[in-house]
């Protein structure tokens, strides 16, 4: 991969990761018309490091939640902090059972299936014209809801399924506060990314060759500077509803991918 085609899913990643559009589906349509002919073990490295960036990016945003979450943790109480932490803990059920047990027939859907991404794409953008009709409250998230957005979270790793469209839109549905939802996606999603992480690590799935350092490395500051901004901005535009206008998005690119998969078939 050249340091140019780095960057560019760089940046894809970093602002489709926040912003309610599919960072999956953008990066399978960014490596198809980049062309990008990465072997698999090559690829998996690359989006494993902009998923890392991305995930330091919502740790760098919301660093005083997560500051005054772990004081609360440490004083040994069934405090709001803990609950909260206990509430991401059950959001992740649905997504760890997902990634054990059926990761193998999940990654075959990730081999450039643009016709998927379109058609998922599409999906998204109904749950975000549905959530931005939704009334705005001060509920707060409780552990069943926590369970619900979990589910929408793990349907999520279909590519063109925006896991904050889908964990936001969910949440807002459920008639939650709507930047306690988004703070809520944002948060849940970041020991699931530490997580397969690791697990990929330990599994030995990922190699490393010292000509893609550089790659790598742009691609990383790319991705954490554009989650930065998207992460940031998300927030402000899920407080004044504004997720319609990415519904209207998801809906061109959405065609324009089962449009081009047909032509390419």
């Amino acid at each position: 991969m050249d340091i140019i085609n780095a960057i560019i899913l760089g940046i894809i990643q970093g602002l489709t990761e926040f912003l309610p559009v599919s960072s999956s589906g953008h990066l399978e349509l960014g490596k198809a018309i980049l062309g990008d002919n990465s072997i698999p073990e090559e690829s998996l490295l690359f989006t494993v490091v902009l998923h890392f960036a991305t995930a330091l990016s919502t740790i760098v945003v919301f660093r005083k939640d997560i500051l005054v979450i772990i004081k609360g943790i440490l004083k040994f109480e069934w405090n709001e902090d803990l609950q909260f932490v206990s509430k991401i803990v059950v959001s992740m059920i649905p997504a760890v059972i997902i990634g054990l047990f059926f990761e193998d027939q999940l990654e075959q859907l990730f081999g450039g299936n643009i016709l998927l991404v379109g058609c998922m794409l599409i999906v998204t953008a109904i749950l975000l014209f549905l959530a931005d009709k939704a009334k705005d409250t001060n509920k707060k998230v409780s552990f069943t809801n926590a369970f619900i957005i979990g589910i929408s979270q793990a349907i999520a790793m279909l590519p063109g399924i925006s896991r904050s469209g889908a964990t936001i839109s969910t949440s807002v549905l459920l008639g939650n506060d709507k930047t306690k939802a988004a703070r809520f996606s944002f948060l849940m999603v970041v020991p699931l990314i530490f997580g397969k992480i690791a697990k990929d690590v330990m599994s030995g799935d990922l190699t490393y060759a010292s000509h893609n350092f550089l790659p790598l490395s742009v691609g990383f500051i790319a991705a954490f500077i554009a989650g930065l901004f998207a992460c940031t901005w998300m927030i402000a535009l899920v407080k004044r509803s504004k997720l319609s206008y990415f519904a209207i998005y998801c809906i061109i690119v959405g065609v324009i991918a089962i449009i081009f998969s047909f032509l390419n078939s």
